[in-house]
């Protein structure tokens, strides 16, 4: 029994159509280089992904080739590909293609628990030991991934500890500075005391001075 016809469409999923660009760019690529040794063609292939990357294939050189193109007038004949015989030559391979596609899309809604009423218990069994390594590598990673952020967390930490205690041993300094200053104050006291002390003794002396006067 023949597989079905495919349609020719955009893939919808992401790493499906990632999957398909990868296969086919590789055998258009095959084919450009089977096309130039059997047929003595000068071939030269471009190719730029959705993303922009550029893939190439030039027989000889994509200069020269590209130059040579350059070359031809454009009142030229140039010699095109039916689309239909296009289509009929590669059938089988879009065949190919969409049927993988399709193996692709089940085995994913599988994955999810989707799907399942055609497995038997060994298929299940199988499924479930794929699912049970998904589920410890994720656990494993998500390990890796817990233990780095601690480290991280302890590392942050251990910068502040070290931040404080550098700012009390600063503020520890100052302290001592300040009680140093105070001392070497008091210390001074006795000093501006005796000073006052000796200008009230000056001031009775005259007076004892100017008494007698006064009694005279």
């Amino acid at each position: 029994m023949g597989r079905g016809k495919i349609e020719i469409k955009m893939i919808d999923n992401t790493n499906s159509r990632q999957v398909t660009f990868s296969k086919r760019r590789q055998g258009l690529m095959k084919k450009a280089k089977e096309l130039a040794i059997l047929c003595d063609a000068e071939v030269g292939v471009l190719v730029f992904s959705n993303t922009g990357k550029l893939y190439q294939f030039a027989s000889s050189s994509m200069e020269n080739i590209l130059s040579r193109y350059n070359r031809v007038p454009e009142s030229s004949e140039l010699t095109t590909i039916e689309n239909g015989a296009a289509e009929h030559e590669s059938q089988p391979e879009v065949n190919e293609l969409r049927a993988e596609v399709a193996l692709l899309r089940q085995v994913q809604s599988r994955l999810m628990g989707k799907e399942l009423e055609g497995l038997n218990f060994k298929d299940l069994q199988q499924l479930e030991h794929q699912l049970s390594e998904g589920i410890l590598a994720v656990k494993d990673k998500k390990e890796k991934k817990v233990s780095l952020e601690n480290e991280a967390l302890r590392e942050q930490i251990e910068e502040l500890r070290r931040s404080s205690r550098h700012c009390q041993e600063r503020a520890l300094g100052l302290e001592n500075s300040v009680c140093d200053s105070d001392t070497c104050l008091r210390l001074g006291l006795p000093v501006n005391t005796s000073q006052n002390m000796i200008i009230p003794k000056m001031e009775s002396t005259s007076n004892d001075a100017q008494n007698p006067m006064v009694l005279e």
